[in-house]
């Protein structure tokens, strides 16, 4: 029995082999969970990692004035978070991106306040 099918939509049924399971489409919480981990990696790797590149081509000096430049990172989530299509994605990256600034600062300034506690 041949079903009916958009026009330039392919299905397994083409090739011979199964069509795409829930998880190879867009499941939502998929998609919220690889959003999300997507922020809180990018928080973590994206900015060492572009000092550590900076300071390999340039001197401390030119190295040091580029990193402001890190913020660029905050338009590639604004940008998803724009368009209709990755819209969902985009959110849980900011929201990923945003909660793991937050806990990071809020365990760096635990550990600081107890440091300096421990010394009095």
């Amino acid at each position: 029995m041949k079903t009916e099918q958009a026009p330039g939509e392919v299905t397994g049924h083409d090739t011979g082999e199964e069509s795409p399971s829930w998880w190879h489409r867009d499941h939502p919480t998929f998609i919220a969970l690889a959003g999300f981990f997507s922020g809180m990696l990018s928080v973590m790797l994206v900015p060492g990692a572009y000092a550590g590149i900076l300071r390999l081509l340039f001197d401390y000096d030119t190295a040091e004035r580029l990193f402001p430049y890190i913020l660029l990172i905050l338009v590639v989530p604004a940008v998803l978070a724009v368009v209709p299509r990755t819209r969902r994605f985009g959110t849980y990256m900011l929201i990923g991106m945003a909660l793991t600034t937050l806990v990071v600062l809020c365990v760096a300034s635990l550990v600081l306040y107890f440091m300096v506690r421990s010394q009095a």
